[in-house]
């Protein structure tokens, strides 16, 4: 048998995915997979039954229903300030995933170098090799995950065509700061490459932090290529909306990558989520407070576990410092705590360059009674582990 491509073997299939399959084996919490629980709001239910029962059943137009690009440069214009044409910044796509495949492949040659800060989503790195490139890491240190701007330039100067800036950050909650952004863009000047964001947690974000878009920043708009999708703001993860945002140069060929990875995302799902895409200023301060008291629960309840954990900045995610439960990994501390707890995380190895193995993460994505029972059963750690 002929052997397959050699590429595959610079990273294993989701750690994350086998997390939640491991958690469904052992009925233990699912704090592993990033997904909200419940369904998106009754509107965007609604708009999807009307949508079924419309002329919305073969395919849109290739990179985004009209209507729906339209309302996507509406809102971009709301929270960003950025002016942009529906048919000429934007690519729709299947989902965000789908997004930063497109933006690589679009931005990168086989063999050019792309920048990958450490902890990263685990996608980066086997998109990066995917579309021919080799991945360079500079480390975000805990506990502030802040990065070194003497290794940052480094980096640079290997003359990378793009740097990815997960902005806020999973798995860490790091959120850029303006004067971050603002150092990595200089760099991205000066040695001519591409600012990859990806901004799915653009509306969770904790006071006093803010969310800054890099494309919104003086200067910086032609060279940064936006990631983004419908998926977490709106508690729809299924429903795999997301799209590209970029200067119309980097559109016209990112339609081309677009066009033939997947033809298009699905039509009556473009057509309800245009609903959302509506919604007024007010469902985004909800949502940030919604998700402000669901962080302040999670954390009020590990407490009881006698562990540390990162505070996160922004995003839905929490690192948990396993290390003194006296595991030789993470992964086998991730293990018996979906295990023998009953909740399930992931091990934070998987989103490190370096060798790491302090952490596992767990999102808080869910309602107050699931955060409630997942802190009472970890709150069992102590005791077990001899704590």
């Amino acid at each position: 048998m002929p052997k397959t491509a050699s590429r595959l073997g610079g990273f294993t299939e989701s750690v994350i995915r086998g997390m939640s399959r491991l958690a469904a084996q052992h009925n233990a919490i699912n704090l592993a997979q990033g997904f909200p629980e419940g369904n998106p709001p009754r509107q965007l239910i609604d708009a999807l039954i009307c949508a079924a029962e419309g002329p919305h059943h073969q395919y849109a137009m290739t990179w985004g229903a009209p209507r729906f690009r339209q309302a996507l440069a509406r809102k971009v214009q709301r929270f960003t300030g950025l002016a942009l044409d529906p048919d000429q910044n934007f690519v729709v796509t299947c989902g965000s995933t789908e997004a930063m495949m497109v933006a690589l492949m679009t931005a990168c040659n086989p063999g050019d170098r792309v920048v990958v800060f450490s902890p990263f989503y685990e996608n980066y790195v086997a998109d990066t090799i995917l579309s021919g490139a080799v991945p360079i890491y500079v480390p975000l240190r805990a506990p502030d995950f802040r990065y070194d701007l003497a290794e940052l330039t480094l980096a640079f100067a290997q003359n990378p065509k793009a740097v990815i800036v997960c902005n806020p950050s999973n798995p860490s909650g790091k959120v850029f700061t303006r004067e971050e952004l603002l150092e990595i863009g200089a760099l991205a000047q000066k040695y001519d490459a591409f600012v990859i964001t990806d901004e799915v947690y653009e509306h969770i974000v904790f006071a006093p932090h803010k969310h800054t878009a890099m494309a919104a920043l003086p200067g910086h708009f032609e060279r940064t290529i936006t990631c983004n999708s419908l998926s977490k703001t709106y508690s729809m993860t299924g429903w795999r909306l997301g799209f590209v945002q970029a200067a119309p140069e980097v559109i016209a060929q990112a339609k081309k990558v677009h066009d033939f990875l997947t033809v298009g995302a699905a039509a009556p799902l473009q057509e309800a989520a245009v609903t959302g895409l509506e919604f007024p200023d007010s469902y985004y301060e909800e949502l940030r407070a919604s998700y402000t008291s669901r962080r302040d629960i999670f954390l009020d309840g590990l407490a009881a576990s006698g562990l540390k954990w990162t505070e996160p900045e922004g995003a839905y995610f929490v690192l948990l410092d396993i290390s003194p439960l006296g595991f030789a990994t993470d992964t086998q501390a991730a293990e018996w705590l979906t295990r023998e707890i009953g909740v399930a995380g992931v091990p934070g190895s998987s989103f490190f360059r370096e060798p790491e193995h302090r952490y596992v993460r767990f999102h808080f994505a869910k309602n107050e009674a699931t955060l409630t029972e997942a802190t009472r059963r970890l709150s069992h750690i102590k005791k077990l582990r001899g704590l």
